[in-house]
């Protein structure tokens, strides 16, 4: 399945992942999934919870991520995923990655090299938990993509 946003969006998260170097930001993911693709909406810029390690880490609390959901279902939506930067490193998970993350959700990794926003991945975990699948990403750029959006979310929602 393609991950979709709009390309205002994907600059936002750039600039948040940007912004928190040279420690890892982090935030959630707020959308729904149509019958091609998993459309994100919104993207909750969150502070990194972490209190160790924040260069290389980044944890969202428990409370985060419920008001987060709470938000999202307030509007008739879901989070579908997590987006963090890995400051000086590469847009791939890590192994700290893998042994954190949950199946079904999208995550997006942003690379930043010194503060700088250079590349930017998405990947799903497997069910059987055993490694991560790149999700290609699609960044809508033009109003005829943004109606596009709102028709699959129609018709998702039938």
């Amino acid at each position: 399945m393609t991950l979709r946003l709009s390309a205002p969006l994907a600059t936002t998260i750039h600039a948040a992942m940007a912004g928190a170097y040279p420690e890892e930001g982090c935030g959630v993911l707020v959308g729904r999934d149509a019958s091609d693709a998993r459309w994100i909406e919104r993207a909750i810029t969150l502070g990194n919870a972490r209190e160790d390690s924040r260069v290389n880490r980044y944890l969202i609390s428990p409370e985060q991520l419920l008001a987060a959901d709470r938000d999202a279902r307030a509007q008739g939506l879901d989070v579908v995923g997590f987006f963090h930067s890995h400051p000086d490193h590469p847009a791939r998970p890590s192994a700290y990655d893998l042994e954190h993350a949950w199946p079904y959700y999208s995550y997006v990794i942003v690379s930043v090299q010194g503060g700088s926003v250079v590349d930017t991945t998405a990947w799903r975990l497997r069910e059987d938990r055993s490694q991560f699948d790149a999700e290609p990403i699609e960044i809508v750029r033009d109003a005829a993509g943004e109606r596009d959006a709102s028709a699959a979310r129609e018709e998702n929602s039938r």
